[in-house]
């Protein structure tokens, strides 16, 4: 019976492997689901969070997997939108990726309200003049978007494609999913910058203020920016992953490489203008405030000024350099070095403005607020990897996720 659910022309792993695999995916789920319930039924006092943290590591975790989901709406932009047809061997697993971390951002957000069945609050009696009604908006939105993006390499599978009218709905979906394209772009423009927006509206934060444009501060631009540069690379390091997993070539290196090149260049643009913010803020906007820039770096372990040098040079300078080079895209290991930096800039990036902005003083008479996550927080943001890895194992085991697949391993 499995084998019947398996795609024509390709071969996956024993049943009883992909069971124990799935087993062992299922119990960290398992724990993280046990976190979870912890905290709605006995209440967000199984957390750290304080007066001081009020937004702490599942925040910071809802930021970086929304930032890393980018990768879906701008692959998607750039094949239906700007035609890099190229593209199309790579946009299932670009569609599945951001399905997932979307997916995952709504879970943790239902896990932080610690009442989810007064979410629907959200949308009934929104809050108009809060940036985090919009982003609300925009995420379920998108995740719906998504949702219609993924369904039809549901369709795909062998036995669902047998009833005609899945077929046919199937194929129709495909036709339109330009429409779907654009809109996730849209979409995604606005939650991605009001993310950012919220921390550089707090005046009262120094750290994570900023100037910008009419209402909106530089972080609403640099966000967006930054999810659509860095999304990709997430995209191309869970292949990389999954083909060493399997064992298998599943996407061709030009698919690669085209993606890269253009991360590249997003990346390379992209701290160009966090620099410019950056600098602007340390000689303008922190001095207005009577501050300086060592005032928003400690000498403890979290918050050095090394954060700032990861974040910047490592994290964007070097990546953006490699992956513009095409010296550096053809060799395997700069490539996967460059693709690991540049995944882990946008969450360094959402750490030190969800979480460093907390921590620094804000009068005189304040200290450093540290915050060590409680094991409840630690197993609830584990839990979407554990749910993203039984998705994925479970669509690459019987969907068609890579055209490519069967071409690149003809010996199945």
């Amino acid at each position: 019976m499995d084998s019947a659910l398996i795609p024509r022309g390709v071969k996956r792993c024993p049943t009883w492997q992909f069971a124990l695999w799935i087993g062992a995916a299922g119990a960290v789920l398992l724990w993280g689901v046990f976190a979870m319930l912890l905290c709605w039924f006995k209440g967000l006092n199984q957390t750290n969070m304080n007066d001081s943290y009020g937004f702490a590591l599942w925040i910071w975790a809802d930021l970086a997997v929304i930032a890393l989901g980018g990768g879906a709406f701008f692959t998607g932009f750039l094949r239906y939108i700007v035609g890099k047809d190229e593209l199309k061997n790579i946009i299932n697993y670009a569609v599945l990726i951001g399905f997932i971390c979307y997916s995952s951002a709504l879970l943790i957000l239902a896990i932080d309200i610690g009442q989810p069945l007064r979410g629907w609050f959200i949308f009934w009696h929104a809050n108009v003049h809060s940036m985090l009604t919009e982003v609300a908006f925009c995420l379920t939105c998108y995740f719906g978007v998504l949702t219609i993006e993924y369904v039809p390499l549901i369709l795909e599978n062998r036995q669902i494609d047998k009833v005609p009218f899945f077929h046919r709905l199937g194929h129709n979906m495909h036709e339109i999913m330009a429409v779907f394209a654009a809109t996730g772009a849209f979409l995604s423009f606005f939650h991605q910058g009001s993310l950012g927006g919220v921390s550089g509206v707090l005046f009262g934060r120094p750290f994570g203020y900023r100037e910008g444009i009419f209402i909106w501060p530089w972080t609403f631009f640099l966000f967006t920016w930054s999810a659509a540069a860095c999304g990709p690379c997430f995209t191309i390091l869970v292949t990389k992953i999954t083909e060493k997993i399997t064992g298998k070539k599943l996407v061709k290196q030009n698919v690669i490489e085209l993606l890269a090149k253009i991360s590249g260049w997003m990346i390379g643009t992209y701290i160009i203008a966090k620099i410019i913010d950056t600098w602007y803020w340390a000689k303008v906007t922190a001095p207005a405030a009577g501050l300086s820039l060592m005032d928003f770096y400690s000498n403890n372990p979290f918050y050095g000024i090394w954060i700032l040098v990861l974040e910047i040079v490592i994290c964007g300078i070097i990546p953006a350099i490699i992956l513009i080079s095409e010296k550096g895209r053809k060799n395997p290991a700069a490539l996967m070095a460059a693709v690991v930096l540049a995944v882990i800039g946008p969450c360094v990036n959402r750490w030190v403005m969800v979480l460093q902005v907390m921590a620094v003083p804000v009068l005189t008479f304040e200290s450093w607020a540290m915050y060590y996550p409680s094991w409840q927080e630690v197993a609830t943001t584990i839990l979407p990897v554990a749910y993203g890895v039984i998705l994925i194992s479970f669509s690459y085991r019987y969907l068609p996720v890579f055209p490519q697949e069967q071409e690149l391993n003809p010996e199945v």
